[in-house]
């Protein structure tokens, strides 16, 4: 049985102009609501990763399910929100004004140190993903060969999980766009 996590396509990203944290949270609404960029064509190693596999499953967002659609339409058997995004917290602050790039990171290190406003917390998606690998499993044990096309901190997260269930694949699946890390039992 294989599992692969792949990374979606660059997503059509919202105005990077610099925000206040307070309007940061309409930035992330806005990125989860975009589809996929269309100069983002899979890699030729992207779809050579997914014309060796049996089915498809996304996330429902749209950078997700665009990807899912790039790669192989007819493959793609689900799309569920248990596979989005581990969510950003944002916070009300209308000071300093920076690049949603930096908020990002800013907010996904707070998140990882337990602050979660307005997301879910980072337990709460360690928990949503041992469901999710749950659902991958027995995915893989009905088709053999699945492709996830999910996101860049919840892959790692379903990596993770995946390896302390006695899955053999790298600790960091990627995270650039349409790669990909493989998970064998």
């Amino acid at each position: 049985m294989k599992i692969t996590l792949l990374r979606h396509g660059k997503p059509n990203t919202p105005s990077l102009d610099k925000l206040s944290a307070s309007d940061f949270s309409g930035w992330v609404r806005e990125y989860n609501d975009s589809g996929l960029d269309l100069a983002s064509e899979p890699t030729h190693e992207a779809l050579a990763c997914v014309e060796d596999c049996n089915a498809i499953v996304c996330s429902n967002l749209p950078r997700s399910i665009d990807s899912g659609n790039a790669l192989n339409p007819e493959k793609i058997i689900l799309k569920d929100s248990i596979f989005n995004e581990a969510g950003l917290p944002t916070a009300n602050w209308h000071k300093p004004n920076l690049s949603p790039k930096l908020w990002a990171v800013f907010f996904r290190v707070l998140w990882l140190f337990g602050y979660s406003r307005d997301s879910e917390s980072f337990k709460e998606a360690k928990y949503r993903a041992v469901k999710a690998v749950e659902v991958l499993m027995a995915l893989a044990d009905e088709h053999t060969k699945v492709v996830f096309v999910g996101h860049g901190v919840y892959n790692r997260i379903l990596a993770n999980e995946l390896r302390r269930k006695g899955w053999v694949g790298p600790k960091n699946p990627g995270s650039k766009h349409w790669s990909y890390g493989v998970y064998k039992r």
